[in-house]
């Protein structure tokens, strides 16, 4: 971004929050679109892997790792290359043979189903990864972290028969429900995305009509909107949309049902018959890209991340030098317990700045005098603005520890 331009974001606008927090930068020499993580954004976008990666091990995903490479063979298989070859990097020659950055990592997943034979017993079998793609973004679209060209997406596949597929794509949308509910985020809307005029669409009617119907099933109970034009070149998708501080759309989550990729790559598994049959695929992301899920909660939250989310979670501010040894001492014991805590020493600046700098720590604990008198005593300050008064140290981290396993927005529940 040119120097003239960061003057005019808003101050809801996380290229401006990134900055002023230290989360993300970037510089020509990488690349325009190729954003770096500086060390709070590191723990914010780590934490965030975390949680999805545990919320999927619980809903019954396995989680695999594939490279970023592919055959340039793998995408013509999958109708990649003829459908969407215009958002992918070029072939890079290998000896005799043409890699591509993977713009995807569904036909990845794919080989990794049919490496060996699959029974009806093993469906579905949900595998997910969190894994980098790379899509040649043209350079006037590029902005801080909503749209990259290197992308590390949540991404997951459910191979299922037919009559699970439903039940299966309703179920990620209560993940996903679930996910946004801990992460502080609110849907705008849902929409049904379906094919429009034009021939960027696999050409098979009754795919289209098989996989639309499917989620409708699944979407039942909801609100949402259909729209055409905005499928992917394989099938329908539901469309989970944020809305930013402006009002601008965009998608964050995506549950998809598709029929075409389990027939380009010969998917099949043995049923109760002893025959072979074609399983379908679930593609579904619960927060989508993490590059553009940090840049939703950045703004969404002003930098005020919840407790379990923030990067810094307890700051303690010893009032003066004297209390400087049982400040770095309560923050020891913090991150023994796991939590994120720092020092904001008196060499920082007075009491009064050091409080303000802090301002978005979800908690702050005051040592002076007074407190170093009654021996493990501080005074609790909240990011809300509410002053608990003076606990014991052990006390507050218990506190916090509670509160950052409930995930919960209340910072000070009762005892």
């Amino acid at each position: 971004m040119r120097e003239r331009d960061r003057h005019h974001l808003p101050d809801h606008d996380h290229r401006r929050l990134g900055r002023e927090l230290a989360l993300f930068g970037t510089d020509p020499l990488m690349g325009a679109g190729l954003p770096y993580w500086l060390p709070d954004g590191e723990v914010l976008r780590h934490t965030l892997e975390e949680y999805v990666r545990e919320a999927e091990r619980v809903a019954g995903y396995r989680h695999v790792h594939s490279p970023v490479l592919g055959k340039r063979e793998l995408y013509e298989i999958s109708g990649h290359w003829e459908h969407y070859r215009d958002d992918m990097f070029p072939p890079m020659r290998l000896g005799a043979e043409e890699v591509v950055l993977r713009p995807s990592l569904c036909p990845h997943h794919a080989l990794v189903y049919r490496s060996r034979a699959r029974s009806y017993r093993e469906l579905p079998l949900r595998i997910a990864e969190l894994g980098a793609m790379y899509r040649s973004e043209p350079s006037g679209v590029l902005g801080g972290l909503t749209r990259v060209r290197a992308v590390h997406l949540n991404d997951a596949h459910v191979f299922c028969a037919p009559g699970q597929a439903a039940a299966e794509a309703r179920a990620a949308l209560g993940l996903i429900r679930r996910a946004h509910a801990d992460l502080g985020v609110r849907a705008a809307r849902y929409r049904l995305s379906l094919p429009g005029t034009g021939g960027k669409y696999v050409a098979d009617p009754e795919l289209w009509r098989r996989s639309t119907a499917l989620l409708r099933e699944a979407l039942d109970g909801l609100p949402y909107e259909a729209v055409e034009g905005e499928a992917a070149f394989y099938g329908p998708k539901i469309d989970v949309q944020i809305a930013d501080a402006a009002g601008r759309e965009s998608t964050l989550s995506t549950v998809q049902i598709d029929f075409h990729q389990p027939e380009r790559f010969g998917l099949r598994y043995t049923g109760p018959d002893g025959a072979g049959h074609r399983p379908v695929m679930v593609h579904r992301s619960v927060i989508g890209s993490v590059e553009r899920a940090v840049a939703h909660l950045i703004e969404a939250h002003g930098g005020a991340f919840p407790a379990w989310l923030a990067p810094v979670q307890l700051v303690v501010l010893p009032v003066a030098e004297a209390q400087a040894d049982r400040a770095y001492a309560l923050v020891r014991q913090a991150v023994a317990r796991g939590l994120r805590a720092e020092v904001a020493a008196p060499d920082r600046g007075s009491l009064g700045a050091r409080v303000r700098a802090a301002r978005r720590a979800p908690y702050q604990a005051v040592i002076g005098a007074r407190e170093a008198e009654g021996g493990d005593l501080v005074d609790v300050r909240l990011r809300d603005g509410r002053r608990p008064g003076r606990v014991s140290g052990d006390a507050l981290l218990r506190r916090i520890t509670d509160r950052v396993r409930a995930r919960g927005p209340e910072l000070w529940a009762s005892p």
